[in-house]
């Protein structure tokens, strides 16, 4: 009877799996069955009038050279690409936040994945926030978490702020941030065209374009273009937020890709700036420029993961590796860094631990001291170290040891 059972419970799981391939492909064969308008518009040189897009190139399929990228996506999403093992959970020690940072402190505490608590002078920021056990529109299908989140839910303290970089469901979660609006009423801003996502599930946001501000004080309209200098920190706004241009895309369904815009966000404070990069893969490298113009960055939160597709691979499109990772470091002449976006959910072809490995030893390569960029653990803490120049120190580079890499 036994046998029987499990065959039955084999049976339904491989089902399943089928059902969740179909349902994906469905979305590139009945497009007018799952497409969105989220935003409408004036042409612009990031939107054509129907769909955004990046102006230094678009998104490629993550698929091998030469493979047929429908098949490749379904090996991928059956899990019979070969691709090295992850563990199927990973021990996480959640913290337990104070209720703010001290006038000038920083604090930030990495949840997992693209979410970062971040506690600077008084007020409280997410980024990308997701609680939720799998990162799909139909759980419990689709990739599920790994590593809980550092901070439970219920120890949480009041969020000021939530920054939405795009609408992935690894980065919108739903569930999430419909807790989030019932508990505290934070502010939300995100980019063109997710806001009317959020609205249709009840929750309010600011959407600005790229290039655009808008002042806590003034949240609900545009702000004006002052540039905030936050050194002297009496005279300083509470905050500022700039939404600015990344390289990455957007789709809730498949067809609806690209109809909400993508974004990186530049973050003015009373205890000194913060750069969330969202997701985003390298492009023409010439979007950290301007963050870098907008004043000297205390923090940057810098993807690291999901950026291998097959053996060997260091970047996709869409994502960066470590070596862009640092690149970006460098660029944005960031003070202190956080490596996010790996080790939580399973999206991509590396070991669960090669992209901070891999992080580790490119710093090496770039002469950067590691406590300027350091992966931590999940509900792991820092006391953001204040301003200071990075130098470059002895360049030591093991490309065998790299290349070694999963």
């Amino acid at each position: 009877m036994g046998r029987i059972v499990g065959k039955i419970v084999k049976g339904l799981g491989v089902a399943l799996l089928f059902l969740t391939v179909a349902l994906c492909l469905a979305a590139t064969i009945v497009p007018p069955f799952l497409d969105r308008i989220y935003y409408e518009g004036p042409v612009s040189r990031h939107y054509d009038g129907a769909r955004f897009f990046n102006p230094d190139g678009e998104i490629r399929s993550p698929a091998p050279p030469g493979s047929n990228p429908r098949g490749f996506i379904a090996r991928w999403l059956l899990g019979q690409d070969d691709r090295p093992s992850w563990p199927d959970m990973v021990a996480v020690k959640p913290s337990r936040p104070p209720a703010f940072a001290a006038p000038r402190g920083m604090v930030a505490t990495w949840v997992g994945h693209a979410t970062v608590l971040v506690q600077a002078a008084g007020l409280n920021i997410l980024t990308d926030p997701i609680w939720s056990d799998h990162a799909s529109p139909l759980p419990p299908l689709g990739p599920k978490r790994v590593a809980q989140p550092g901070v439970r839910f219920d120890d949480l303290p009041k969020i000021d702020l939530i920054l939405v970089s795009h609408n992935h469901y690894d980065h919108m979660d739903i569930p999430t941030l419909k807790r989030l609006w019932e508990r505290d009423r934070p502010k939300i801003v995100t980019s063109l065209g997710n806001d009317a996502i959020l609205k249709a599930n009840g929750i309010p946001s600011t959407a600005l374009d790229w290039g655009q501000s808008v002042s806590g004080a003034a949240l609900g309209g545009l702000g004006d273009d002052t540039v905030i200098q936050c050194e002297n920190y009496e005279h300083c706004p509470d905050y500022r937020v700039h939404v600015l241009r990344n390289h990455h895309w957007s789709s809730r369904w498949g067809t609806d890709r690209s109809r909400a815009l993508w974004s990186s966000f530049f973050i003015s404070t009373r205890a000194g700036n913060i750069f969330f990069a969202g997701d985003t893969g390298a492009g023409d490298m010439a979007w950290p420029d301007e963050a870098a113009r907008l004043g000297s960055i205390r923090l940057a939160l810098i993807p690291i993961g999901a950026f291998r597709f097959w053996p060997g691979q260091m970047q996709s499109d869409a994502h960066v590796g470590p070596e862009q990772a640092v690149r970006l470091f460098g660029k944005l002449e960031a003070s202190t860094a956080i490596p996010i976006h790996w080790g939580t959910f399973r999206l991509s072809y590396e070991k669960w631990d090669t992209p901070p490995r891999m992080l580790e030893l490119y710093l090496r390569c770039a002469g950067i001291e590691r406590r300027r960029f350091a992966p931590l653990r999940v509900g792991q803490s820092i006391q953001v170290p204040g301003l200071s120049p990075v130098r470059r120190g002895e360049r030591r580079c093991d490309r065998r040891a790299i290349a070694g890499l999963e």
